[in-house]
């Protein structure tokens, strides 16, 4: 027998090409070996049979949050099982010291290798980690971080320093919540410094410049205060409009305009502007590549921000940041993203339980959008919300393989995943683009209890999801025990 199996008769979307064709894919040794049509069944010992379903490289999650209301070795069995339902076989989950995740600070020399412990074995999917310079002792661990461990992305979050998670907050509960020393200020020359480093790591490692790079969430603390003051106020606004104007899309769009700026004045050439959910975020991201044309920027957008507005009926459930905005927001991000404007599609994915949403509600409202934790997951329908809507807009099926797999893959140096061709991570997601699905909470693997897509209908249905030539999804359910494995980046190209 040549290969280990054989999956006939696909209709294969590869990124980077204009055509959907019918085509065999025979693995071996965990790797793809060979993409054509008619490879006899006799060349493998197993045979998985297509039926014509669609053919996707397996999905690239870069945006989760896996550890963040759960502990670690208990959120990255069940969230990663609810990936690889949803097609997803890579997840890049950020994190970070401080409260939350393992809720301790200190070195990452101390802290990182306990969460590359906590979490073996626990992935359904294969893994990376982003991680965030907290402490300014962090940044001198950047470079160690990526020779020793293979971390080559670091995240900002420009609200941090003067605003709280999920709203506002005094500054020594913050100081509290980041855990870092008296001395450490999370602010913009922070930020600047952790772009400085990066753009050192740059210089000095050019086999790995291109994958190098700084993600930022984009808010701006000064903005979220005073706004929410003003909100907060204001009896007519409540619920996810509430949320909305109390982060308001102008402290996106400035907070880009900062970090830009930043980035140009270190020489820091790779930024990545995380889950633009407005058009005026966006529009500012454009501005700044017209001004800055050698800065690489990417610019990031969720299946929330896509799915979702402000008046969907799931109310606190929907809380993130940044919010969820206006529908007018929602196909202004469609039409970006038609036009090229936007890189890839994340989940965002932050299992939030039922109780940290209503636990602090008063009896009988279930909309007050303050008392409730911010975020929610989603990566179980990344694939099949992109798939329903994106259709809808005339986006191809090529298309959307470069959203959700080969552009987040290339940028953070998973250069084995992202493409079916030879030599090739053999992860494949099969999908029928024409079944219809309700999306309930009770039928994800997830356990976070509801989803703000409930009730939603979609077309187009995960079928299996295959990792490292391994089926790991099927028939609705997870197959085997969890075998994802740590990724250290960048990977060698094949």
């Amino acid at each position: 027998m040549q290969f280990d199996s054989i999956i006939k008769n696909v209709r294969l979307a590869r990124p980077n090409t204009d055509t959907v064709d019918l085509v065999d894919i025979a693995i071996k040794d965990g790797k793809f070996a060979l993409i054509e049509a008619d490879i006899p069944i006799s060349a493998a010992t197993e045979i998985i049979e297509g039926n014509k379903l669609l053919a996707f490289p397996g999905l690239v999650d870069t945006h989760m949050h896996v550890g963040i209301y759960s502990p670690l070795a208990e959120d990255a069995v069940t969230e990663s099982k609810a990936a690889a339902m949803g097609g997803v076989t890579t997840a890049v989950t950020y994190f970070r010291t401080g409260q939350y995740y393992l809720n301790k600070g200190g070195p990452y020399a101390d802290f990182y290798p306990e969460v590359l412990d906590t979490s073996e074995g626990n992935y359904t999917v294969d893994y990376a980690y982003h991680l965030a310079p907290i402490a300014s002792s962090h940044i001198d661990e950047m470079e160690s971080l990526l020779t020793d461990h293979g971390v080559c992305s670091f995240k900002i979050f420009m609200f941090y320093g003067g605003y709280g998670l999920h709203g506002k907050t005094d500054p020594a509960a913050q100081r509290e919540f980041l855990m870092a020393d008296e001395d450490d200020s999370y602010d913009i020359a922070h930020f600047e410094f952790i772009m400085r480093s990066a753009a050192k790591l740059i210089k000095k490692y050019p086999e790995m410049a291109d994958q190098i790079s700084v993600s930022l969430h984009c808010e701006l603390a000064d903005i979220l205060n005073a706004y929410t003051k003003i909100v907060q106020q204001d009896d007519s606004l409540t619920g996810l409009r509430a949320y909305s104007a109390a982060r308001p899309p102008h402290s996106e769009g400035l907070a880009i305009w900062i970090a830009s700026y930043l980035a140009n004045e270190t020489d820091c050439l790779n930024i990545n502007l995380l889950h633009l959910s407005s058009k005026k975020a966006v529009e500012a991201a454009m501005i700044m590549q017209n001004v800055f044309p050698h800065i690489n920027f990417k610019r990031e957008v969720t299946i929330g921000h896509l799915l979702l507005d402000y008046d969907s009926p799931a109310a606190c459930h929907a809380k993130v940041n940044p919010p969820i905005r206006s529908r007018e927001d929602v196909e202004y991000l469609w039409q970006a993203l038609l036009d090229g404007n936007l890189d890839w599609v994340v989940s965002d994915h932050a299992c939030c339980s039922e109780e940290l949403k209503t636990d602090n509600q008063d009896p009988g409202d279930g909309d007050n959008i303050w008392v409730s934790k911010s975020g929610f997951g989603g990566t179980e329908y990344l694939l099949s919300g992109l798939v329903s809507e994106g259709s809808q807009r005339g986006m191809s099926y090529n298309k959307m393989a470069e959203l959700v797999c080969w552009n987040p893959a290339q940028r953070y140096g998973l250069l084995n995943k992202g493409d079916v061709a030879v030599g090739y991570d053999a992860d494949i997601v099969l999908l029928d683009p024409d079944e219809v699905f309700t999306v309930k909470a009770e039928e994800s693997e997830s356990h976070q209890g509801y989803t703000p897509f409930e009730g939603m209908e979609l077309r187009g249905k995960v079928k299996r999801t295959v990792l490292r030539g391994k089926t790991v999804f099927s028939n609705d359910r997870i197959v085997g025990e969890p075998t994802g494995q740590y990724i250290a980046r960048p990977t060698k190209r094949p």
